[in-house]
């Protein structure tokens, strides 16, 4: 007999559990951004969602939960129930916790549910460099160590990994680096003769490039940029780039690691519709990100990649605390 009723029980909760997931949402869905308001990752939320919910039939209540390089966001929706009522709104960060020692989380304990799009990293100058290209800039490294001021923005930041990034393919350059807290401040350094050469990502440069206070000497993709179609794409010439692009700072949704299936599937569709309104793509496209709405294995294998080429040039560049091997992430190519 008590067999019986716990098949009935579970038979109950089993149909429950259905008819939750069937009739998705029925309340309010909580979208915790990692970054502050005003930033990249708050004004692509804000600008998506919107359109989500009127795809998903639901409301998304977005809520900025700062610090920790937003580790912090990432930790709190990890501690709640993977129901699908709780969205981490993040960018590329987590995926370097590990290894720069800032948690024992990262996407791996997510379900990616849309990559909306990612910047483009691009190699400026100023405009007085004795160089007009990336193979000019190359040369004048050789035969002049220890000159070129190269801006960078700390470990981990764009300007570091398209660095290491140089450095592995090209073999070590000899230059000066001169770190600069963030974007804005380096590329105002650059167009006022304090430094060189600075990576940087397209939407910040593009403005300084079309005004003619910066020089663009390449752009780091498998393939130019329709904003600047005349800049040629690293793999263009060296084909050694190929293991790490496409890379560069990316923004997403996602919802904890065991959500059901067809409350992922929803939530997909949904993002998915918002990003295809010509609104989106419109700020996508002003701002120089590159869109790219991919879900399920496409996003997994994305992340797995950017992670890999990432953490492991880090790892080489000694920017790191731990190695990428110690969390299980294999070296590119291997």
């Amino acid at each position: 007999m008590k067999r019986i009723v716990l098949g009935a029980a579970s038979a109950l909760v089993l149909a429950a559990a259905a008819a939750s997931a069937q009739d998705y949402p029925t309340k309010e869905i909580q979208g915790i951004i990692q970054w502050g308001a005003g930033g990249s990752t708050d004004t692509v939320m804000r600008s998506v969602t919107p359109h989500a919910e009127e795809a998903l039939g639901g409301t998304v209540v977005m809520q900025n939960v700062t610090g920790g390089v937003g580790a912090i966001a990432l930790n709190q929706v990890a501690g709640q129930a993977a129901d699908g009522y709780t969205l981490l709104m993040g960018a590329e960060n987590p995926l370097l916790y590990k290894v720069m020692g800032l948690g024992d989380k990262d996407y791996s304990d997510f379900t990616p549910i849309n990559i909306l799009a990612r910047g483009t990293p691009i190699l400026v100058a100023n405009p007085d460099a004795p160089f007009d290209d990336y193979e000019g800039m190359m040369a004048y490294i050789k035969e002049n160590p220890g000159e070129l001021r190269l801006g960078a923005t700390g470990p981990g930041g764009l300007p570091s990994v398209v660095t290491a990034m140089i450095n592995t393919v090209e073999g070590e350059m000899d230059v000066i680096s001169v770190p600069y807290d963030g974007d804005g401040p380096a590329l105002t350094a650059l167009q006022g003769g304090a430094i060189d050469v600075m990576p940087a990502v397209l939407g910040a440069a593009i403005e300084g490039i079309r005004a003619g206070n910066i020089k663009p000497l390449a752009v780091f993709d498998v393939a130019a940029n329709d904003k600047l179609p005349e800049v040629p794409a690293v793999t263009s010439f060296n084909e050694g780039y190929n293991t790490y692009l496409p890379w560069g700072p990316f923004f997403g949704v996602f919802v904890k690691k065991g959500t059901p299936d067809d409350v992922v599937a929803k939530l997909t569709e949904a993002y998915a519709a918002g990003a295809e309104t010509a609104d989106f793509q419109e700020l996508m496209d002003n701002r120089g990100f590159t869109m790219m709405s991919i879900s399920g294995a496409e996003a997994e294998d994305f992340l797995a990649k950017w992670q890999q080429g990432t953490t492991w040039l880090l790892q080489d560049a000694g920017l790191t605390k731990s190695s990428p091997e110690d969390f299980g992430i294999a070296r590119p190519g291997n």
